[in-house]
C-alpha cells in the first residue's frame, strides 16, 4: 500500500512539474512570435519612412527637372502630382487582388514561423 501511495505521489510531482513545464513554454513560444512581429513590424515602419523620404525628395526633383523642360515650375509640379496619382489608382485597382494577400500572407507566415 505505501508503495501505491509513493507511486501516486511521484505521479502528481511529474504532473505539476509537466504542467509548468508546458506553461513556461507556451510563454516563451508566445514572447518570441510577438518579438518577432514586433520586429518585422519596426523595421517595415522604419523602412516605410524611408522610402517616403525618397518619393518626397525624387517627386521635388523629376518636378524641378520636368518644370524647366517645359520652362513651367508649376506644370512640372502638377504634372508630378498626376504620376503620383496614376500611381494611387494602379494600388487601388490592385490592393484586393494582389497587395492585401501579399501582405495578409506574410503576417501569417511571420506568426507561425
Amino acid at each position: 500500500m505505501d508503495e501505491l501511495k509513493n507511486k501516486a505521489e511521484n505521479l502528481t510531482d511529474h504532473v505539476s512539474d509537466y504542467l509548468e513545464t508546458y506553461y513556461k513554454l507556451t510563454v516563451l513560444n508566445a514572447t518570441e512570435k510577438t518579438a518577432g512581429i514586433a520586429s518585422v513590424s519596426i523595421t517595415a515602419i522604419f523602412i516605410g519612412f524611408l522610402v517616403l523620404f525618397v518619393l518626397l525628395f525624387s517627386g521635388f526633383g523629376f518636378s524641378w527637372w520636368i518644370g524647366k523642360a517645359i520652362d513651367n515650375m508649376i506644370g512640372g509640379f502638377f504634372i508630378m502630382a498626376g504620376i503620383y496619382l496614376l500611381f494611387i489608382g494602379v494600388i487601388f485597382i490592385f490592393r484586393k487582388k494582389y497587395i492585401a494577400p501579399f501582405i495578409r500572407d506574410f503576417i501569417i507566415q511571420k506568426i507561425y514561423e
